[in-house]
């Protein structure tokens, strides 16, 4: 059975939209892409490459995978490995591109996924991918959280947590607190939400 992983950059009021450059994702008029950059040190590098160099392949909404699909071909030497995974991408609208190898899944998403994870392979790795991150936690089928909690606020933008996330208790696994203030931390699903009283 495969993990599915969701690595995020956020701001401390949740914001994943456009951490790694002004062109990035400016849907919704958002004009704070780019926010990561001046947060990046040796230490948070260090932390993305060894997250980066683990088996895996990648998950990714259609958003997302139409801002890496141009990218990454260009700048393969920082991360060979995404050349060659396997991409699954939720689109009901694509389904092929020269970008591979991919595998386009449509129609009921939450299912294809869930199938996809029974099967023997490596992680699945979901970056950005907002919209399909809230369908993946509206189904409960996020293993684990590898978060960059960035020390900024930005008040708009697409969130990692909103409305209809599921009640869920987790656990930290690894976590670190960079010299420029980025929080690393990595949370494993730990059952369900468990309350008392003092």
């Amino acid at each position: 059975m495969r993990r599915l992983i969701v690595l995020e950059f956020l701001t401390l009021d949740g914001v994943i939209q456009g951490p790694g450059g002004p062109e990035e994702d400016t849907s919704g008029g958002f004009t704070y892409g780019g926010w990561q950059v001046p947060y990046s040190d040796d230490a948070v590098g260090a932390a993305m490459n060894k997250q980066m160099n683990r088996p895996f392949d990648l998950l990714l909404g259609r958003k997302t995978f139409d801002i890496w699909a141009p990218y990454w071909p260009k700048h393969s030497d920082f991360w060979p490995a995404v050349m060659t995974v396997t991409k699954y991408v939720a689109s009901n609208t694509l389904t092929s591109h020269e970008w591979g190898p991919s595998v386009f899944l449509n129609g009921n998403i939450a299912d294809k996924i869930e199938k996809l994870k029974q099967e023997e392979g490596p992680d699945l790795h979901v970056y950005g991918s907002a919209n399909l991150v809230q369908t993946l936690m509206k189904h409960d089928l996020i293993d684990e959280f590898w978060l960059k909690i960035f020390p900024l606020t930005l008040g708009s933008g697409k969130r990692l947590f909103v409305e209809g996330t599921i009640p869920a208790a987790f656990q930290v696994t690894e976590s670190e607190v960079t010299p420029g203030g980025v929080i690393i931390a990595n949370y494993k699903r730990a059952g369900a939400v468990e309350t008392g009283s003092f």
